[in-house]
């Protein structure tokens, strides 16, 4: 368990960004995300009015965040809950430059929503990349045996 959870955390620094989406109507959105090992924890930073916050304005609500990697190395569905939190230093922790596009160089525009995401299982595919993959699909079709196209197991936080 402890080397799938290692496996995932290792892949998802490479990404960062996917799909967000939260109850009640699991409407997925394009989110970039901020992870936190240590707490198993993926921050958001959003604005006022949007449909997650509205979902979460009443308190935490289940979450689900599909993310991919480009290379294909990493295929996760990850759900957990979406709250919205207060915390000011995890804001300064976390502001950067992608987030001073949508809102200037002010993390303290009133706008501006911090989201906490705490997960709780993540389903995860792990693959050799594209490369791997083509050459095991290519050894398949020379020796006729199955390719091997990676891992997929569920990691509980």
């Amino acid at each position: 368990m402890t080397d799938n959870r290692d496996t995932f955390w290792k892949r998802l620094e490479g990404i960062n960004a996917g799909m967000l989406g939260a109850e009640p109507d699991w409407r997925l959105v394009p989110m970039s995300h901020y992870a936190e090992p240590e707490t198993a924890t993926l921050w958001f930073i959003t604005a006022a009015g949007t449909d997650l916050v509205e979902a979460v304005e009443g308190g935490a609500k289940k979450a689900v965040h599909a993310v991919g990697d480009g290379d294909g190395q990493l295929y996760a569905r990850i759900e957990g809950r979406l709250e919205l939190s207060n915390d000011k230093a995890k804001l300064d922790e976390v502001w950067n430059a992608v987030a001073s596009s949508w809102f200037g160089n002010d993390e303290r525009d009133p706008d501006v929503r911090l989201l906490k995401f705490t997960m709780s299982e993540a389903e995860v595919w792990t693959t050799a990349g594209r490369i791997g993959f083509f050459y095991e699909i290519a050894k398949s079709k020379i020796t006729g045996a199955k390719p091997d196209t990676g891992d997929h197991f569920t990691v509980s936080f």
